[in-house]
This record gives C-alpha cells, structure tokens and sequence, in this order.
C-alpha cells in the first residue's frame, strides 16, 4: 500500500491522471462481466476511486468542493440539457457496450432491496467521487497542459481556446451522450475559468449527476448509466 502511495503521488501528472485511469479502466472490466459481478464492480471502483482521493488530497490541492449559486445553476441547466438533447442526435458505440444498460433491478429483481442498493451506489459514487476525479483530469491537468507543460504554474483562469474546445471534445467522447458531454465540457471549462478554481465545476458535475441519477431511477432511463 506504501509503495501505491508513492507511485500515485510521485509527479503532478501522476496524481491528476493515475485516478483518472483506474476509473476509465475498470469499467471495461467492468462491462465484460455478466450478472451481479458487474454491479460489485463498480462499488469496488467506487472504493478505489475514493481511496485515491484521499492519497492525493496534499498534491492536488485545486480539488476543494466550493459552493455558489453559478455552480446550482449550471448543475440545474446542464442536467437538462443532457436528459433533453438525448433523443436528438445520434450515439456511437465506439467505447461503450451497448444494449446492455446499467440496471440492477434486472439482476437482483423489480424493487428489491440489492437492487436499490447499488442505485444508491450507483447515485452516490457519481456524485460524489467521480466529480473529483473527473475534473481534476480535464479541467485542472489536461486543459492546462495542452497549453504549458509546466501546467501547475499556469493559472486556472487562463483563457485558451483551442484548448476549452479539445478537452471538451476529449470529455464529449468519454460519454456514450457525447454532445451533451461536449457542452457540458465547454460550461465545466468556463465555470472554472470564470471562478479561477475547480471546485464549483466539480459541485455542478455532483449536481448534475445526482440529479441524473434520481432520474434514472424514476423513469426508469437507463441508457443514461
């Protein structure tokens, strides 16, 4: 674990992408399972996931949680443009499994306990550990980058257009909703360049996905998981 520690922590890059990577990985795993394995695996990313928030907490420092009435909103407005814009343009499954959407009530049976167990985690995790991660890859390390290898001495509010439209892009295309991702990456982008700090971009990514996640389960849409 030790040893872990060191190599996550071992470079600024390291410590943005390494968590970033454990979490895209793992859902290909993920995926080539059937039945319960594959619901027990995202808990286990999950876990992971937050485990190396933790580790990393001291080198990415920009990754704080902050409050403000532009991060409600744009958590609000994106959430609805994500479930709205869905019928509207075409996916691909170049990344993705498709046809077999995430949903545990098929696994563990209509309404049952199991069930709502891993919509929980499925709700939770999104909100709360992903934003982190996610955020601190693209908007913090990777925006940055394109722009100044030396990325931590670049503010988080410079403006590069390239850039805000590359990364956006990037995050678009790690999403089965791809357009609606791309916006999202364009508002992501702006709300940290506007705030010059990444933590109201990861409270409207909770926002969103939290939403998203009360939605899945009321409706019961879950080409959106």
């Amino acid at each position: 674990m030790k040893f872990l520690r060191k190599q996550l922590c071992a470079s600024p890059i390291r410590a943005r992408t390494a968590p970033y990577v454990l979490i895209v990985l793992l859902p290909f795993i993920q995926d080539g399972f059937d039945g319960q394995w594959r619901y027990w695996l995202y808990l286990l990313k999950m876990l992971a996931g937050l485990w190396c928030i933790w580790e990393v907490r001291s080198v990415v420092t920009e990754a704080r949680w902050a409050l403000s009435w532009e991060a409600v909103a744009v958590g609000v407005l994106v959430c609805g443009i994500w479930i709205g814009l869905d019928p509207y343009y075409p996916k691909f499954g170049l990344f993705f499994k498709v046809g077999t959407p995430w949903n545990p009530f098929k696994q563990y049976g209509e309404g049952s306990a199991m069930g709502w167990f891993f919509v929980v985690v499925r709700t939770v995790g999104s909100a709360l550990i992903v934003p982190p991660i996610e955020e601190a890859f693209y908007r913090s390390f990777l925006y940055r980058y394109f722009v100044r290898i030396n990325f931590t001495t670049l503010p988080l509010s410079h403006f590069h257009a390239l850039s805000l439209v590359v990364t956006s892009l990037l995050f678009g295309l790690s999403h089965y909703q791809w357009l609606a991702g791309f916006l999202c990456g364009l508002i992501f982008q702006g709300l940290v360049i506007g705030k010059n700090r990444l933590g109201d971009a990861m409270t409207a990514h909770a926002i969103i996905n939290f939403l998203l996640g009360i939605w899945v389960a009321w409706k019961g849409a879950w080409i959106f998981w």
